[in-house]
C-alpha cells in the first residue's frame, strides 16, 4: 500500500532570493556542464548550487546559510501541490501535463509498492548519498506514474509559477492506497533515499518528495532514452555503413513485436534484434560493459561516439 501524504514545503522567498525563474533548474542528471555554469550565473541562489555543487560540504553550507538568511522559508502548514507543466518533447510537439507533488514513503521494490523499469549504477547513487548525508534534505522530487484518474487542476490562479510550470496549494489528493507506482524518472534518487533511510531509521528519512502523474493524463508521453557506452561486449569488426538516424527511423517504422535497438559505432550503425517479449533495455544490457550515460537526444549519443569519448551509442 502506497503511503502518500502532504508535506511542509521549504521554498524560496522571492523577496530575498529573487524571481523564481532565476532560481529553478531541471533535474540534476540532465544538466550538461555548460548548462550548469549558465544556471549558476543566473543567481547565487539557483538550486543547481545545491543539486550539482562544487562539493557536498559546500552544498551543506549554502543550504544552512539560505535557511538562516531567509532565502528558503518553511510553509506554515502541510499540504499537497497540484502541478501543471508545459513542455515540448523531442518530437517538437507542445503539451501540458498535470500531476501532484506529495511526500511518499519509500519502500523496497520487492514489496511491489514502487516499481522500477531500469537498472541503476553505483557511482551516481554514491554521489547522491554523500549529498543527502551532507544536506540532510531532499532537494528535488522524482517522477512516478500511476493507473487512475488524472489530477484535477484548480480553476483559480496558480499560487506559484516559473517557466512552464504552475503550482496550486491543495488539501485534496487521489487515493493511492491500492495502486502500484512506477518510477518514470529518478531511479538513482529513489534507491539513494532507501539507502539513507536504512542508515537513519527515522520517520522523516522514510519519506521523499515525488510528482505523481496518471497514465491516463492527456499530456503524458514516453520518449526513448538512449544509452552511451564507453565499453561494450559487441563482437569486433567494422559496422555497416548505414547512417544512425536513418537506421533509427527505420526502427521506428518497424513492427513492435520484439526487442530492437540501433547500435552506432565508428563507421556506421546496425540494428540489434532480441527475443519476443524481451524489453529493449534488456537487449542493450547484454552488450553493455560497465556504466552508461543517458540522453533523450540521439544526436548527443552519436556525437559521443564521433568524438571518441564512447565506444558505442544504443539508440532506442
Amino acid at each position: 500500500m502506497a503511503v502518500v501524504k502532504p508535506f511542509r514545503a521549504l521554498r524560496y522567498d522571492e523577496r530575498t532570493a529573487g524571481p523564481l525563474d532565476s532560481l529553478v533548474a531541471p533535474p540534476y542528471d540532465v544538466i550538461s556542464p555548460e548548462e550548469r555554469l549558465e544556471l549558476r550565473a543566473r543567481s547565487p541562489y539557483n538550486v543547481v548550487h545545491l543539486t550539482l555543487p562544487d562539493s557536498e560540504e559546500q552544498a551543506a553550507r549554502d543550504f544552512a546559510a539560505w535557511r538562516r538568511d531567509g532565502v528558503l522559508v518553511p510553509d506554515d502548514a502541510e499540504g499537497f501541490w497540484a502541478l501543471s507543466q508545459n513542455y515540448t518533447g523531442p518530437d517538437g510537439v507542445a503539451r501540458r501535463r498535470a500531476g501532484l507533488v506529495a511526500s511518499l514513503r519509500v519502500e523496497p521494490y520487492e514489496r511491489r509498492v514502487v516499481l522500477p523499469h531500469e537498472r541503476t549504477h553505483r557511482g551516481p547513487k554514491e554521489g547522491r548519498l554523500r549529498l543527502l548525508r551532507a544536506v540532510r534534505a531532499q532537494l528535488e522530487p522524482i517522477f512516478l506514474l500511476y493507473d487512475g484518474p488524472p489530477v484535477a487542476l484548480p480553476a483559480r490562479p496558480a499560487d506559484l509559477a516559473a517557466g512552464g510550470a504552475r503550482l496550486w496549494r491543495t488539501d485534496e489528493a487521489p487515493d493511492f492506497s491500492e495502486v502500484e507506482l512506477l518510477i518514470a524518472d529518478g531511479h538513482h534518487r529513489y534507491e539513494t533515499a532507501l539507502a539513507f533511510h536504512e542508515q537513519e531509521r527515522t520517520e522523516a528519512s522514510a519519506f521523499m518528495p515525488v510528482v505523481l502523474v496518471s497514465t491516463a493524463d492527456s499530456g503524458l508521453t514516453i520518449f526513448p532514452t538512449h544509452r552511451i557506452a564507453a565499453r561494450t561486449r559487441l563482437p569486433p569488426g567494422s559496422a555497416p555503413a548505414e547512417a544512425p538516424l536513418e537506421a533509427l527511423g527505420a526502427l521506428e517504422r518497424a513492427p513492435r513485436d520484439g526487442a530492437a535497438a540501433v547500435v552506432y559505432r565508428s563507421g556506421g550503425a546496425l540494428t540489434l534484434e532480441g527475443e519476443a517479449g524481451e524489453l529493449d533495455t534488456e537487449l542493450v544490457e547484454r552488450y553493455v560493459e560497465g556504466e552508461v550515460a543517458y540522453t533523450p537526444r540521439a544526436e548527443e549519443a552519436i556525437a559521443a561516439v564521433d568524438s571518441g569519448s564512447a565506444e558505442a551509442a544504443f539508440l532506442l
